[in-house]
């Protein structure tokens, strides 16, 4: 894990929803999906990018054709991976090789 990150129970909830979605998330299907506020979800958000175990970007598209704002589209990063896949054994215990690879 980075140094100087402490990781609590609801950022472990962020990266066990990115490490196991399908698709980047953006910051409403994360909300949704995970059932945080936004005062809780996007200060997790901001935390675990400045570590550098997630990464953001925005999507490229035209507000105006699309009829809404871009969304900013979060994934793990290989760190983040290891993170939590660490945190996960530390607190659970050893998985199976089922796990994710970066």
């Amino acid at each position: 894990m980075p140094r100087g990150i402490q990781l609590n129970a609801n950022a472990l909830r962020v990266l066990a929803g990115l490490y196991h979605g399908t698709e980047p998330h953006y910051g409403l299907s994360l909300s949704r999906a995970l059932g945080l506020g936004n005062g809780t979800l996007y200060p997790i958000l901001d935390k675990l990018e400045g570590a550098g175990l997630i990464v953001g970007e925005w999507e490229a598209i035209d507000p105006h054709a699309a009829g809404r704002r871009p969304r900013r589209f979060y994934t793990l990063t290989g760190e983040g991976i290891r993170t939590f896949e660490a945190e996960r054994a530390r607190v659970f215990g050893p998985v199976g090789t089922e796990g994710r690879h970066a």
